[in-house]
């Protein structure tokens, strides 16, 4: 029963509309408009819809563990397989093992340790503090459950590729106790990210954008989803550690980028570029190594 203050009714209040906040910002990835009611098929999405539909092409989406917003979703014969890299994160192996080894690893190549690289990340984030954030590529939720317990942004969404990290989130949240009204778990790609354009306060994006098929088209997307203003923030290997080596890897990026399925980068003048030319901003970044994190602004 409330009490007479009313706060556990205020309380249930915020949620929901914590929640429908969440909703209003999903789009089909296929067509970019809104997503609705699978019910009514025209109305605004609420705390009990477990489907929603496209409001133009009429495609369903439903959640079980998570919202999965791909494109081939729904597809009973096509299937289609993703770059090594991608693939890899996909198995229930590597998912298990990502936070039980696998990541606190990349300190060998220069990456500070997962406490202080969300600090730096937190430093960079913070004119889109009370925003929504999407840690993209997000694993098993690392940074995502880092910064839901921050609490600061009013909605976390965890996004990844792999329906087996996603599932790992899952899990680690149930242990950790975490409260799924600022958080939200998304399988989308990242070259089709599933959010109206200009939605978006900040993205997050932690030892992710040298496993993506394409950083051109994610990157692109990354200026879509954000509003004028929002930040991205990312981090990822730079392969200038050793200079002399410099020019064999320049012939040699296409072929190892290829069977690996990862991105090499040279110099962080590349990331600059990228930015640039998909319209963010005051790059900015900090080295340490092979590592990198840098931060760019989605132009107003």
């Amino acid at each position: 029963p409330a009490s007479s203050t009313g706060a556990p009714d205020s309380d249930e209040a915020a949620a929901e509309s914590l929640v429908e906040a969440e909703l209003s910002k999903l789009a089909c990835p296929i067509c970019y408009y809104p997503l609705v009611s699978s019910i009514d098929h025209q109305s605004a999405p609420s705390k009990s819809d477990s489907s929603l539909e496209c409001s133009t092409c009429k495609k369903l989406y439903s959640k079980d563990d998570y919202w999965d917003l791909t494109v081939a979703v729904g597809s009973t014969e096509y299937s289609e397989t993703m770059p090594a890299a991608t693939e890899l994160f996909r198995t229930q192996l590597v998912s298990f093992l990502y936070e039980r080894g696998w990541r606190q690893n990349f300190i060998w190549g220069g990456f500070p340790g997962l406490e202080k690289e969300f600090e730096m990340a937190k430093d960079y984030l913070k004119p889109t503090s009370g925003g929504i954030i999407i840690d993209a590529s997000c694993g098993s939720g690392l940074f995502s459950r880092l910064f839901v317990k921050s609490e600061l942004y009013c909605l976390v969404v965890a996004l990844d590729f792999s329906e087996n990290m996603l599932k790992q989130c899952k899990e680690f949240i149930k242990q950790e106790n975490i409260s799924d009204e600022r958080l939200a778990l998304v399988r989308a790609d990242i070259s089709r990210l599933p959010f109206v354009s200009g939605s978006i306060d900040a993205l997050h994006a932690g030892a992710a954008i040298h496993c993506w098929p394409s950083p051109a088209c994610a990157v692109a997307e990354i200026s879509r989803v954000l509003r004028p203003g929002g930040i991205f923030v990312g981090s990822t290997f730079i392969a200038d550690v050793l200079p002399p080596v410099i020019p064999l890897l320049r012939i040699g990026r296409p072929y190892i980028d290829q069977i690996t399925g990862n991105n090499t980068f040279l110099s962080e003048l590349e990331l600059e570029d990228l930015c640039r030319a998909c319209g963010l901003v005051n790059f900015t970044f900090v080295r340490n190594g092979f590592y990198i994190m840098f931060s760019a602004t989605k132009a107003s």
